[in-house]
C-alpha cells in the first residue's frame, strides 16, 4: 500500500493494536518502521478523538482500560475488514512488497529454510526478509512475525492459523567411536546403560517415546546422561564427540549420519511423526508477501521433508553393518 495513505484513524488503530500486542510503544514502533514517539502521539490522538483513555501508562507496563480492551476488539474487526477489501481488490496478482517477517526453529531453519531463502530473495526483489530463530512457540501478534515455521507432534488450540507442511521424525544416534566403546545397544532396555544426551523445550516430551512401526510396538523411556539442552545442535556436537547416545530430529543427524560420524542405533525404532507448520495470526485472508512464501515452502521444503523422510524408512541395515565392523 502506498505510505501516502498510511495516515488517519486506521492508522492509529493499527498503530493501538501494534501497542497492546506488543506491549510496549517501541516494539509496536519497530514493527511498524515508526518512531517510539510517533506511535505514542498516534495512541494519544485516538485518546482525544475518543474522549476516553484506552491504556494506563505506567514506567514498566501498558495495560488496558475496560474501555480500550472493548475498543481494541473492535479494531480488530475494524481493521480485518479493511486487509480483506483491500487484497480483493488488489487479486491474487498483487505484487508482493514491503516487510516479511519470518521464524523459524533453529536447526529445522538452517537444514531446509536457509537453502532457500537467497533464490526466494532474488525472486521477489521488493521483499525484505526479517529471519529469526527460536525453539519455543511463537507469539506473533506480540512479536509481529508474518509466519511462523514450528514443529510438535500436536498443537494446542493457540488461536493461530495453521497450514500442515508435512511431517519427520527424531531418531536414535551414537557415533561409532562411543559404540565401540560401551556396545551396540539391542533392545530399547538397553538404554538404561548408556548416556543419554536429551532435548529438552516446549515441543518435546521430557521422555523419550519410541515406535517400532514394523511389529506395531512403543516404548517410554526416561534418559539419563550428562547433558540436557534446549537446541538439537549442541547435542549433536555432543554427539559427534563420542558423549552418548541422543535422540535428534532426522534433519539435524542427517549430513553426520551420512559422512559417517554418526551412526543409526535401534535403527528399527524411532519417535512418533512430528509434525511441521507454517503459523500465521489468525485471520481471514493471506496477504500477498505470506501467499507467496507458503508457496515457496510447499514447492521447496515439502518435498525436502519427504525426500528425507524417505532416507531413513525402512531402516537400513545399520546395526548389522556395524556389529560385523565390530
Amino acid at each position: 500500500m502506498s505510505r501516502t495513505l498510511e495516515s488517519g484513524v486506521i492508522h492509529a488503530m493499527r498503530a493501538f493494536l501494534r501497542v497492546v500486542d506488543s506491549g510496549s510503544f517501541t516494539a509496536a514502533g519497530e514493527q511498524m518502521e515508526l518512531t517510539t514517539a510517533q506511535v505514542s502521539r498516534l495512541v494519544a490522538d485516538l485518546e482525544r478523538r475518543l474522549g476516553a483513555k484506552l491504556l494506563q501508562r505506567t514506567t514498566r507496563s501498558r495495560v488496558l482500560t475496560d474501555i480500550g480492551r472493548d475498543y481494541a476488539a473492535r479494531c480488530r474487526e475494524i481493521i480485518a475488514l479493511v486487509e480483506e477489501a483491500e487484497a480483493s481488490a488488489a487479486g491474487a496478482t498483487a505484487k508482493p512488497q514491503g516487510r516479511l517477517r519470518l521464524q523459524c526453529m533453529a536447526s529445522f531453519g538452517q537444514h531446509y529454510v536457509a537453502p532457500i531463502l537467497a533464490d526466494f530473495c532474488a525472486h521477489y526483489p521488493d521483499l525484505t526478509v526479517n529471519y529469526s530463530s527460536s525453539q519455543y512457540f511463537p507469539d506473533l501478534l506480540a512479536d509481529g512475525v508474518d509466519v511462523s515455521l514450528y514443529l510438535a507432534e500436536s498443537l494446542t488450540d493457540s488461536g493461530l492459523t495453521a497450514k500442515r507442511l508435512g511431517t519427520t521424525f527424531a531418531i536414535l544416534c551414537a557415533s561409532p567411536d562411543y559404540i565401540r566403546q560401551r556396545g551396540l545397544p539391542t533392545a530399547p532396555d538397553d538404554l538404561d546403560q548408556h548416556d543419554c544426551l536429551r532435548v529438552v523445550n516446549p515441543s518435546i516430551s521430557t521422555e523419550w517415546h519410541l515406535e517400532d512401526h514394523a511389529a506395531g510396538a512403543s516404548h517410554v523411556f526416561a534418559p539419563q546422561g550428562p547433558m540436557v539442552a534446549d537446541t538439537p545442535e549442541l547435542l549433536l556436537e555432543m554427539a559427534t564427540r563420542s558423549a552418548g547416545v541422543t535422540l535428534l530430529p532426522l534433519f539435524s543427524v542427517i549430513d553426520a549420519i551420512q559422512v559417517g560420524r554418526l551412526q543409526r542405533v535401534l535403527p528399527q525404532w524411532r519417535s512418533p511423526d512430528i509434525g511441521v507448520f507454517a503459523l500465521l495470526p489468525s485471520r481471514s485472508f493471506v496477504d500477498a508477501k505470506t501467499r507467496v512464501w507458503l508457496e515457496w515452502v510447499d514447492q521447496h521444503i515439502s518435498p525436502r521433508l519427504q525426500a528425507d523422510a524417505a532416507y531413513f524408512s525402512p531402516p537400513e541395515s545399520a546395526q548389522d553393518s556395524l556389529a560385523a565392523a565390530l
